[in-house]
């Protein structure tokens, strides 16, 4: 009986957090959780944004970070949320782009090349504005302490049983693929739905970004999916596909349409 208590003892206090901390992505219809606050999240972003400007190479390349600027300009401005925007461009061979929380985004040159044109660029771009404008980065960190939480419990019911470091081994396992990995999948997959809709809101052509993660892909070789944090890249580009149809009705209606927009 007290074995059992602990256990819904944990439910209740989760079933608490989550219920207002309950949030949806207005451009994907997707419900996440979070658990922490905003204003600690953009500390930590601030404190990261700050450290990779002063120990990563800055570009020199005026016209591509002109590119650079102009696109972030019109993706944040397409995502409509205002936060204290700012993006970077980093001169490396990285293949890469991330953002962090509160809205601090860099770019590697590295992905320049590869995005071919300022309108694939513009999909990069939104991907990275819909992760920081879905909490994503909050979410994470809200299923951790969930799972944690979780581990911490199981731990104190197994006791001191034999079995307790094979069962503690095989709860933090499941904990990593079944809760956490496919946690990170979801984010990166909404974000996607998302980068497409900004893409397209702010006047670029959004046929250009399947071609995008093919040409991604193609870069090397990657993890079998169930073990990554990402969906595999041919997936992602099917998906992306299969959201055309509502991506070019937004492209559509765009005020200013920019098509492919520059060669990078």
């Amino acid at each position: 009986m007290i074995r059992h208590s602990r256990w819904a003892a944990l439910g209740a206090a989760i079933a608490l957090m989550l219920v207002p901390a309950c949030q949806t992505n207005p451009e994907t219809g997707r419900s996440g959780i979070n658990l922490v606050p905003d204003s600690y999240m953009n500390s930590l972003g601030a404190q990261a944004y700050a450290e990779v400007k002063q120990t990563e190479k800055r570009s020199t390349d005026q016209r591509l970070t002109a590119i650079v600027e102009r696109v972030a300009g019109r993706i944040t401005a397409a995502a409509g949320e205002q936060m204290e925007w700012e993006v970077t461009l980093v001169e490396s061979p990285q293949a890469n782009a991330f953002v962090l929380p509160g809205g601090k985004i860099v770019v590697y040159t590295g992905i320049l090349p590869i995005c071919q044109t300022e309108a694939a660029l513009a999909f990069v771009l939104g991907h990275e504005v819909g992760h920081a404008i879905a909490r994503h980065g909050s979410e994470r960190a809200s299923q951790t302490l969930i799972v944690q939480g979780g581990l911490t419990l199981a731990d104190l019911s197994l006791g001191t049983g034999q079995n307790k470091e094979l069962i503690m081994g095989v709860l933090g396992t499941g904990a990593q693929y079944g809760v956490l990995l496919p946690y990170s999948r979801a984010h990166e997959s909404d974000a996607d739905h998302t980068g497409i809709r900004y893409m397209a809101r702010a006047g670029y052509d959004p046929r250009v970004a399947p071609d995008l993660w093919l040409r991604m892909g193609a870069q090397g070789q990657e993890p079998p999916e169930f073990s990554s944090t990402h969906p595999n890249s041919e997936r992602r580009a099917s998906d992306l596909q299969g959201l055309m149809k509502e991506a070019m009705e937004i492209y559509e209606k765009a005020p200013v349409k920019h098509g492919v927009g520059e060669a990078l």
